[in-house]
């Protein structure tokens, strides 16, 4: 699919114009320059023209080890992999020398590039597109991403870059050799049958959505570089890069998944800024959307206060979680250190006891393989269902073992327990008197469940209501 980076100095309205593309707000947006730092990709459409939409950060000029430098550097990548540039620049600003430098750059790269003038309101507007014809890249194209103006001519500019695209492809793709056809028939065809693999019917499987959440620091946005085999989220040694909720996806040893890099999350008391609460807040967003939450912590300060709000956060959405504890590579007593840690782990959230506690590096990739692993069995005990008749000899077997209290002398009688829904387990369980049964009893039977069944770490919501079986006597319609 066609791709289309957009470009240009900080606070020029990028994230604005992404976000009116895709149809939805997904990148934030501020008046504080420099809000985007991560690349943000999505599915845009423009009237009929449906392609990539590459969000970026603003293009600053840095020296290339500084945290501006390193957001550069990303840009610039992304200038690499689109197939043309959406440059843009600011009508009520004007041009800026900032401008011409950046405008040097994309004619270096060779890049193909659309220029448009952003904030282009009024008669403003109109003298900031003549003012634009100096950058050199053909005609500018007035915009106002806030308020949807010259999204017509965008089009018309769109559609032709994508035609001439289009064409450049069709004149590399190389013709076969006329003798080709002669090499073909050789070949032996049931041993070519033999070597295909039988394709499943049906649409595609969805990737598993999962989030990776965590303190300031904890090395997120670098574990998940680490998997994907490339420096595709903006990493350093400060705390708090990562702005944006970025998602990427990607195969990972055969089990496709989209991966969210999110904000580093700390105590309410010392969220200040607008910026850092709207950044935290994309991050909760993501662990509602997702399916697998990994709690990384840190192995050299593990599970502080704020780790156990963000994993009791998960469990709270009905999550599956898996806990990684990073910077394994600096701990001596590996083993002992994994016993106590995960012991602890359980210790201080016993509503997810049993959820996975997988050491990993980020730096160096120890543990990738078992983290992949870990998620997979989290997320299939998450999607767990078990037939009503296991069930019901299971609680049979629970309330003799231990039966259920009597207050006032009058026992409490439990009838009948059946699955709801999965994603996360959720069961119902009716019994004489709900309102008279312990919390301690409704625990015991909860992490009975997660026990006999295998569903260790994975949230369980066990509902109770008051009555009979309510299917006793009633005959299955054939």
């Amino acid at each position: 699919m066609f791709k289309l980076a957009i470009v240009g100095r900080p606070n020029v309205g990028k994230s604005t114009l992404f976000n009116r593309l895709v149809g939805k707000r997904l990148a934030l947006v501020d008046d504080q320059p420099g809000v985007t730092r991560d690349l943000r990709e999505a599915e845009a459409r423009l009237g009929d023209l449906q392609f990539t939409v590459i969000d970026t950060a603003g293009l600053e000029e840095a020296d290339a080890d500084s945290l501006p430098g390193r957001m550069r550097a990303l840009t610039e990548r992304a200038v690499d992999m689109a197939d043309a540039s959406l440059f843009l620049v600011d009508a009520r600003a004007g041009l800026l020398p900032q401008d011409a430098t950046f405008a040097e750059i994309l004619r270096r790269k060779g890049a193909r590039v659309l220029l448009g003038v952003n904030k282009a309101e009024g008669r403003q507007g109109a003298d900031a597109a003549m003012e634009a014809w100096s950058l050199g890249f053909g005609q500018p194209i007035p915009l106002s991403a806030e308020h949807g103006e010259g999204m017509g001519d965008l089009y018309t500019a769109l559609q032709t870059a994508m035609q001439e695209v289009e064409a450049e492809r069709a004149a590399a793709a190389v013709d076969l050799p006329d003798d080709a056809g002669e090499d073909l028939e050789e070949l032996d065809g049931d041993a070519f049958d033999d070597e295909l693999e039988p394709v499943a019917p049906g649409a595609p499987e969805k990737p598993i959505q999962i989030a990776v959440v965590g303190r300031p620091n904890a090395g997120k946005s670098t574990l998940i570089n680490k998997i994907l085999g490339e420096d595709r989220l903006l990493t350093g040694p400060e705390a708090g890069i990562t702005r944006d909720a970025i998602s990427v996806e990607i195969d990972w040893a055969g089990s496709r998944m989209r991966i969210f890099d999110t904000a580093g999350m700390r105590k309410k008391a010392r969220i200040q800024e607008k910026l850092e609460k709207l950044s935290v807040s994309d991050g909760l967003r993501a662990v509602k959307f997702a399916e697998v939450v990994v709690v990384l912590v840190d192995a050299d300060k593990p599970f502080e206060t704020q780790d156990l709000r963000i994993a009791d956060l998960a469990e709270r959405e009905g999550r599956a979680v898996v806990v990684g504890v990073n910077k394994w590579d600096l701990v001596e007593d590996r083993q002992g250190a994994l016993k106590l840690l995960t012991e602890e782990f359980h210790r201080l959230m016993p509503q997810l006891k049993g959820a996975p506690v997988v050491p990993v590096s980020a730096l160096s990739g120890e543990g990738l393989e078992r983290l992949r692993s870990a998620i997979l069995r989290a997320r299939g005990r998450w999607e767990m269902r078990i037939s009503t008749a296991k069930l019901n000899q299971w609680l049979g077997e629970m309330t003799s073992s231990h039966p259920p209290p009597a207050p006032g002398g009058r026992r409490i009688k439990l009838r009948y327990m059946t699955q709801a829904k999965t994603r996360p387990p959720t069961f119902i369980a009716f019994c004489s008197r709900p309102e008279e049964l312990p919390d301690s009893y409704k625990r015991f039977l909860v992490n009975g469940l997660r026990r006999d069944f295998g569903m260790e770490g994975t949230p369980i919501r066990l509902n109770w209501r008051k009555g009979e079986n309510p299917y006793e006597g009633k005959r299955k319609k054939r």
